[in-house]
């Protein structure tokens, strides 16, 4: 199950339905199944405590993931915690729309669910293709409904 909660901003999700599904085809190319999966979409402050208190870390950041099996487990569990003002910010930076960097951020999260890691060079750019490719799945399939 994928449950999207807000905490201390007041964001808002649109097309929850549409995120879900486009999760579950993500997860499904790469063998997973949702287990129960929390999207949390909170402020810098609440994200910041967290990665100082859990990963020791004295910085912003835009997500933070959780998980909760193994990655070589087909079922999935975890949070991910996203701080909507450092991606609002990030948008700006890179020249996003707001839109496609939040759905870049949760595939982000998701991604790093299925096991997928981001510590080196080579990791970070094949995340970035891995991103790239889930967003290019979630256009079209909203093309296809229109």
């Amino acid at each position: 199950m994928i449950l999207f909660h807000i905490y201390n901003t007041d964001f808002k999700l649109s097309n929850r339905r549409a995120i879900k599904s486009w999760i579950r085809t993500v997860l499904d190319s790469y063998g997973k199944k949702t287990g129960d999966i929390n999207i949390i979409f909170c402020d810098s402050e609440y994200l910041l405590e967290i990665n100082k208190k859990y990963l020791k870390h004295d910085y912003y950041t835009d997500v933070i993931t959780f998980p909760y099996t193994e990655a070589k487990s087909t079922k999935i569990d975890g949070d991910i915690f996203i701080d909507v003002e450092t991606v609002r910010l990030n948008a700006k930076k890179y020249v996003q729309t707001f839109k496609n960097e939040i759905l870049r951020v949760i595939i982000h999260g998701i991604l790093h669910l299925t096991g997928k890691d981001d510590s080196t060079k080579e990791q970070q750019t094949e995340m970035r293709k891995a991103e790239d490719a889930a967003l290019r799945l979630f256009t079209e399939r909203r093309e296809n409904e229109i």
